[in-house]
């Protein structure tokens, strides 16, 4: 009797230690971020900037008008491992929500000393670090867009196309039909405040 106790009992441990291990792995499964729209104007030439710093064009140029902001964060796999040397591809219109793109046929002015476009790439620890200036927003009506940074992020195993939108422009984001058309993937976009014109906003990719 005892031995099939004993046999019993370690059915049981075993059938415990693969429900915690499978409740464990679940806990680190992470929520995709939303793939958005690559909008129209997806930078039609490029000038080779790498740097980070979208506020200069070149190292002494002046300074671009506008907020300046600092946006951080990690590209992350959908178990949350980092992702080392991801690609992001980042452009987004200047203060005053114009694009230097041959599309955009706005009259708002264009921003000499706005870079306004970069490619980097991710450390060893899937994260990735930009200086720029708070996108303004643009169009009328119903076709309102609230500030938002795009970004092409290539990782190992996978590309998408990205738009993060900032906290504090709640109102303005509910008014906008992208953001809303994203549905309850929506959070997923918006950055985290961190204070003084900082944000931090991890891309979590369907790869891993």
């Amino acid at each position: 009797m005892s031995h099939i106790i004993h046999r019993i009992s370690r059915r049981a441990f075993t059938a415990g230690a693969l429900a915690s291990a499978a409740g464990a792995s679940h806990a680190l499964a992470q929520t995709i971020t939303s793939p958005s729209d690559i909008g129209p104007f997806f930078p039609a030439g490029y000038r080779g900037e790498t740097d980070a710093d979208l506020t200069r064009v070149g190292a002494h140029g002046e300074r671009a008008l506008g907020q300046v902001i600092e946006v951080m964060g990690r590209v992350l796999d959908r178990h949350g491992n980092p992702i080392s040397g991801a690609k992001l591809d980042i452009w987004q219109a200047n203060t005053h929500g114009r694009y230097a793109h041959p599309q955009d046929t706005s009259d708002r002015p264009l921003d000499p000393n706005f870079q306004g476009f970069a490619t980097i790439h991710t450390g060893s620890d899937g994260s990735w670090k930009l200086t720029t200036i708070k996108p303004g927003s643009y169009g009328e009506g119903r076709g309102q867009r609230t500030p938002h940074i795009h970004m092409d992020v290539s990782g190992s195993e996978s590309r998408n196309i990205y738009q993060m939108y900032f906290p504090d422009e709640a109102e303005s984001n509910q008014r906008d039909g992208l953001y809303r058309s994203l549905r309850d993937g929506a959070p997923t976009s918006v950055a985290n405040a961190l204070g003084d014109h900082r944000y931090s906003w991890d891309i979590v990719m369907i790869e891993g």
